[in-house]
Order: structure tokens, then C-alpha cells, then sequence
């Protein structure tokens, strides 16, 4: 179901409802961007420890913004069947108030995006507001002290009109009489409304629909009246309810405390604390504590079926899709009776009868079901006797107690951030040496380039002739070490540090200096005894 901000108020009481009485969640979210080229060098690579990447992605998810988020609700209804209710929700920043937001897209995410259907019409004009908790201190104190001003150059002219329009038809209205403003959308009937109350005394306004706001021109003694009235719709805390949008659903998640579910999901988790908690802190380790207090269980998808290949000869994909049919295939050709049935919703069902790759709300439904798939078959593999038709959550999150808390760490120096504790080392294959001769002025990109047709490596540079190559393939090493046994300008080696590492060198040829000075010394005093 695709909900913007015209339909999302309607919508949120009935998903506060629903997040309440879910089993677990399933998230994904799509941005206008993954990864900057700015800072340079930002780029992810297999030398990154965790630390270094987290900072690198930081830098990234500050530039660039949620388009979409899909949430999929999974019910238990009875036995062992959950029913899916699956959004797709249309996000854009909150432009009410005095703060400005700047973001970033990507060239490459635009056209990717575009490729799998992404409607960026709805993303533009009908994106749910959002904002995290430093924006929202700043907006509640310029809404208290009405300090308000429109932030666009398109408000102020829609606020222009109106009061121009207003002025106009109050100098010769009569008390009661009313007119109407139209052609309003989102923030605009709020902020109309608060501009023309705090400049002429002798109105009220009233929203008509989701466009329109009624003006009546009324006494000082009757505006004070309807001012104290519970159902004015420029209350405060209602102007503040609507400016927070999708961060009311995403409190509504945090405080419900149900497992959260993911597939690949640190740049989720990112941008999750980043656009509706609070910025990203500089500290690592702040970061995944604040991240452990909002979601206590976390399921990443990815580690999970990491920790399902080595059970079963599964063909290995790593695509959620992919991972997804090849589940479904394994479910048909068992015909286990006590595997999980999992049952879309009516108003999302249109995700059983076409594949919507990349859309939010299709992809939380595959992280969900790969994860009630993966975890019935590692729950079968576990135990003795035959599995109960109605395995209640509790046995799948049991079963699935070495993945909890644990996200997939794409090609770095760890192989998994855990947000409950140490984070789960990484075994790469041994670096490489590779020494220039005859070829002046190489750099990395260089080096990169002539590898890269046998194989993948990381490049950087060790010394003025000198790189180290770093790649996740152990047969990838093989490969380049028997290729280039007698290449006429590159040496490669394995790297030893006690032989290759500059701090090594230099504190070898430090001691070998002092240690010939010492020598000297000895011999140059001895000298002169010896001539007795």
C-alpha cells in the first residue's frame, strides 16, 4: 500500500495499532544516494575498520536523504500463519517552520531508482514530513515564541497572495462573513492560517478538506472564545503532530520494542537514527549503543542466511530476491506442513502477483518472509524431534540467537557490527606486496587498473615504490601470486611485517645506525690502548 502525506494521518492510528500487536517488523529503505565521493577517498574498502567505515557512511548519509520506506507488519493469526500488512511510505524533510533542509542526489541512485518504477512525483510533492529530535527542539521554540516564517521561496509567495487577498475582503466585510482560500497543499494550510491570525486580530480560519482554508472575520471578544477552543486545528501540538509525521510511526516503533528486521541494513540503521532520532554522533561506539536502546533485537537478513548456507546446499545468492525464490523453491519441493504460511493483506496483495524489486514496502516483505523461511528450516535442522505446526516467534528468535543484534559488514575489516557487544573479526586472505620496477610516477588508480582484468583488489600504497593488495577471495591471492612469479616490473609477494612495514624499516635502520655508532665508538676508544 503506497501512503503520502495526504493519507498518512488517516493512516496512523491504524498503524500504531498494528505495530503494537505485530510479531516482529520488516524495514527497507531507498535514498537519494548511498555513497559520496565527498570527502575524497570516502569510498568504502576492505582496509576500512569498522570505526573508519562507519565514519565514511556517516559523511554519506548526512548528504544524502530517505525517499522511501517500506514497513512490513507481520501478524501471527493463528497456528503457524502470518498475515503481511505492507507500506510503502513516500518520505521528503519537513519544510514547516524556520530550518531549511538541504540534501543531495546521486546521479547513478536517480537512474537507478527510475529503472525499477520509483515515482518521483510522489516523493516530491507528496512526501511524508520527517524530522529528528535537535530539529524538532528548534521548530517547538519558534513555534512557542511565533517566530514563524515560511522557509521556501514558493510559501512566501502563497502567504503574499493570501493576505493580500484577505485584506482586501476584510476592509469591506461585515463581521461573519467568510471567504475562501484556495489552491493550499500540505504546510501551506498552516502556515496561511498562522500568518493571517498573528497579523489581523479580526479573523478566524478554519482548513476545508486538504486545500482550502475558510476565513471569517469575527469580533475580539469572539476570537478569544474560538481560540480557547480544544478543536482548533492550529493548536500547537497539533501543528507540531503534523510537522513530526513519519518520526509518530517511528516512536510508535521504537517504544513498541518488537524485533526489527533487515537485510544489509547499517545504512538503514544510519540514516534511521540520523533523519528521526538525532544526528549521527562522531563516536562508533555512541552509535551502536543508541542503536541497541532503540531496537533491542535486531535480525539482519544477510547473517542469517550467511549462517543458513553453511546448514543446507542452497544454491549461494545473495540478492533478497534471489534468496527469497530460492527459499520458496526449497519450501515447495519439501512440502513441509509445519513451515510458516505467510498471507499478504488485501490492500498489498498485489505484491503476490508481480515482483516489485528496489520498491520499499515489496522488499520489507521479502526480508520478513526469508526471515520466517530461514528460521523454521534452522529450527528443523536443530531439532531431534519433528517441529511443532504452530512454532511460536520465540522458537525462531531462539534458534537464531548467534544472528540477533548482528549486521552484515560489506567487505571490511569486521564481518559483522554487533550492537550487543564485540564486534565479530573478519578473515581476509593474506595481503599482498607488490613492488615497482622501471615504471616512474605509478599511483594506486595504476595499480588497480592492472589487476583488476584477473581479479578484485583494494589498493594502498605503502611506500614510494611499494602497495599492498588486499582482496576478500583467497583463490583471487593464488591466482596472482603464480601470474606474476616473473612479471618484468612487478614483484609480488606475501606481505610480512617484520620485512615490508615502513615502521619496521625505520626502526631497523635506526638501530643498525646507533648500533655502527656504538661500534665505532668502541673501537675509536679501545685505539689508543692498544698503540701501549
Amino acid at each position: 500500500m503506497d501512503a503520502g502525506r495526504a493519507r498518512f494521518e488517516r493512516l496512523l492510528p491504524e498503524l500504531r495499532e498494528r505495530v503494537g500487536s505485530a510479531a516482529f517488523l520488516a524495514l527497507d529503505l531507498e535514498f537519494t544516494g548511498l555513497y559520496s565521493d565527498f570527502p575524497p577517498n570516502n569510498k568504502p574498502s576492505l582496509f576500512d575498520s569498522a570505526v573508519e567505515r562507519y565514519l565514511k557512511a556517516r559523511q554519506s548519509v548526512r548528504r544524502f536523504t530517505v525517499a522511501q520506506l517500506g514497513l512490513a507488519i507481520f501478524s501471527k493469526e493463528n497456528s503457524n500463519k502470518y498475515v503481511v500488512h505492507s507500506y510503502n511510505f513516500f518520505l521528503f524533510p519537513s519544510t514547516l517552520g524556520v530550518e531549511d533542509v538541504e540534501f543531495t542526489l546521486s546521479a547513478s541512485g536517480i537512474r537507478f531508482l527510475s529503472h525499477y518504477g520509483f515515482d518521483y512525483n510522489k516523493f516530491l510533492k507528496d512526501g511524508i514530513p520527517y524530522m529528528n529530535e535537535a530539529q524538532e527542539e528548534i521548530f517547538s521554540k519558534h513555534l512557542l515564541a511565533g517566530s514563524w516564517k515560511a522557509s521556501s521561496a514558493l510559501d512566501r509567495d502563497v502567504l503574499k497572495k493570501a493576505i493580500d487577498e484577505v485584506t482586501h475582503w476584510i476592509a469591506e466585510a461585515e463581521e461573519e462573513e467568510t471567504m475562501i482560500l484556495q489552491d493550499l497543499s500540505g504546510y501551506q494550510v498552516f502556515e496561511v492560517q498562522l500568518v493571517l491570525r498573528r497579523a489581523l486580530q479580526n479573523v478566524w480560519t478554519e482548513p476545508l478538506g486538504d486545500e482550502k482554508v475558510m476565513v471569517k472575520k469575527v469580533s475580539p471578544q469572539n476570537r478569544q472564545l474560538l481560540e480557547s477552543s480544544p478543536y482548533d486545528c492550529c493548536q500547537k501540538e497539533r501543528i507540531l503532530l503534523f510537522a513530526r509525521g513519519f518520526t509518530n510511526l517511528f516512536q510508535t516503533i521504537v517504544e513498541a520494542k518488537k524485533p526489527v528486521v533487515g537485510h544489509n541494513m547499517l545504512m538503514d540503521l544510519m540514516h534511521l537514527h540520523d533523519k528521526f532520532y538525532k544526528p549521527l554522533p562522531e563516536s562508533y561506539e555512541e552509535f551502536k549503543r543508541n542503536v541497541h536502546n532503540l531496537f533491542p533485537v535486531l535480525i539482519d537478513t544477510k547473517v542469517v542466511t550467511k549462517s543458513l548456507w553453511k546448514t543446507y546446499s542452497f544454491p549461494r545468492v545473495s540478492n533478497l530476491m534471489e534468496v527469497y525464490a530460492v527459499l520458496c523453491r526449497s519450501g515447495q519441493n519439501s512440502k513441509d506442513p509445519t513451515c510458516p504460511v505467510i498471507a499478504l493483506a488485501s490492500d498489498c496483495a498485489r505484491y503476490a502477483e508481480k515482483e516489485s524489486p528496489h520498491e520499499a514496502g515489496y522488499d520489507a516483505f521479502l526480508c520478513g518472509s526469508v526471515l520466517l523461511k530461514s528460521a523454521h528450516l534452522l529450527l528443523c535442522k536443530s531439532t531431534v524431534d519433528a517441529v511443532e505446526a504452530d512454532s511460536s516467534f520465540s522458537q525462531y528468535l531462539t534458534v537464531l540467537a548467534e544472528c540477533l543484534n548482528r549486521v552484515n559488514f560489506i567487505r571490511g575489516g569486521v564481518s559483522s557490527i554487533n550492537f550487543s557487544g564485540e564486534d565479530a573479526p573478519c578473515q581476509h586472505p593474506p595481503l599482498l606486496v607488490v613492488r615497482v620496477q622501471g615504471w616512474p610516477g605509478v599511483n594506486e588508480k595504476q595499480i588497480y587498473q592492472e589487476f583488476k582484468a584477473l581479479c578484485s583488489f583494494d589498493v594502498r600504497r605503502l611506500s614510494a615504490n611499494q602497495f599492498i593488495l588486499l582482496s576478500n577471495k583467497f583463490k583471487q591471492v593464488r591466482l596472482v601470486l603464480q601470474d606474476y612469479k616473473h612479471h618484468p616490473h612487478l614483484r609480488v609477494c606475501v606481505y610480512r611485517h617484520w620485512r615490508h612495514s615502513p615502521g619496521v624499516n625505520c626502526l631497523l635502520q635506526v638501530s643498525g645506525i646507533v648500533a655502527l655508532w656504538s661500534l665505532l665508538a668502541f673501537v675509536l676508544g679501545r685505539a689508543p690502548c692498544c698503540s701501549l
